[in-house]
């Protein structure tokens, strides 16, 4: 049964992306960022810790394990769209709207910019591709989804909260935080099970990343799947359930999110000129079109 949401629980934010200025706020790193973290995103303080909080008000009410399933049900038959990845770009675009004073550039051209440093760095042709179409999961939005449902923190469901994941006091609306089968600190997992066996918070991350689980190598589909995943990569609260196999592969994500946070600067790249590296880049490890 699809649940309803309000215009206010669909959108509490002004941009998706201001979820991303909180990070900023929260997690600054002034080795990897070329602005102060006072420069990002200017917008007055109140207005945008307001917003942020009623988003993850909402995330942190509905987030629940068995919501995650009824999502993995509804979108991972992938039967609302079929793209090609050029397409699903220009799709994206529609969502992007004109507030972020950071850039003036396209998503297409923000994409391009990060990547190019990425390339610029030496990494592997994988690493470069995951970067370039890392955020086609917002797609979600595009198809319905309400904001909290598609960015944010991601966290697991089915066991206790940590209190190191944001506002954490926002748990307490959570029906799961008052369920015996996933209060506890192990909830429905065992010590050191591995997060393969773990189910994350719904969002763009998951949808993508089993999009492409058959498509690219394990470091980039961790990238992927948890670049979102705070409380761990930053404050180690879920180790508990990691295996040896995950804090490896956890390292990718390290190396992976400072491009991700810190990398606008108000340069062009030549769309153009790059877009045959590209095509070829994405025909290497991509079909011609993906199921969305």
């Amino acid at each position: 049964m699809k649940t309803e949401f309000s215009k206010k629980e669909i959108a509490p934010l002004k941009s998706i992306e201001d979820w991303e200025d909180d990070l900023i706020s929260r997690y600054p790193n002034s080795k990897s960022s070329p602005k102060n973290k006072k420069e990002y995103r200017n917008y007055k303080d109140s207005e945008r810790v307001k917003t942020v909080k009623e988003f993850y008000r909402l995330n942190h009410t509905y987030q629940t394990y068995e919501f995650v399933k009824v999502k993995e049900e509804e979108f991972l038959k992938f039967d609302k769209r079929e793209m090609s990845l050029w397409e699903a770009i220009a799709f994206l675009n529609t969502l992007v709207d004109d507030s972020d004073p950071d850039t003036d550039l396209d998503q297409l051209q923000h994409l391009l910019q990060t990547s190019e440093a990425i390339r610029a760095d030496g990494h592997p042709d994988w690493f470069i591709l995951t970067y370039f179409m890392h955020d086609l999961g917002k797609v979600l939005c595009l198809f319905g989804e309400p904001q909290w449902a598609v960015v944010g923190d991601t966290f697991p469901v089915g066991c206790k909260h940590s209190e190191k994941i944001v506002l954490p006091e926002f748990f307490e609306a959570n029906p799961d935080s008052k369920d015996e089968r996933y209060s506890t600190k192990y909830g429905i997992y065992e010590p050191n099970c591995g997060l393969e066996k773990v189910k994350m918070s719904w969002g763009h991350d998951e949808y993508l990343y089993h999009m492409m689980k058959d498509y690219l190598p394990e470091p980039a589909l961790y990238m992927i799947r948890y670049h979102s995943f705070y409380p761990q990569h930053r404050d180690n609260a879920y180790d508990h359930l990691l295996n040896d196999q995950d804090r490896e592969m956890l390292k990718w994500v390290d190396m992976f999110n400072p491009y991700d946070l810190y990398s606008k600067v108000p340069v062009p790249p030549d769309a153009k000129a790059l877009r045959p590296y590209y095509e070829d880049l994405v025909a290497k490890y991509l079909p011609p079109t993906l199921k969305f």
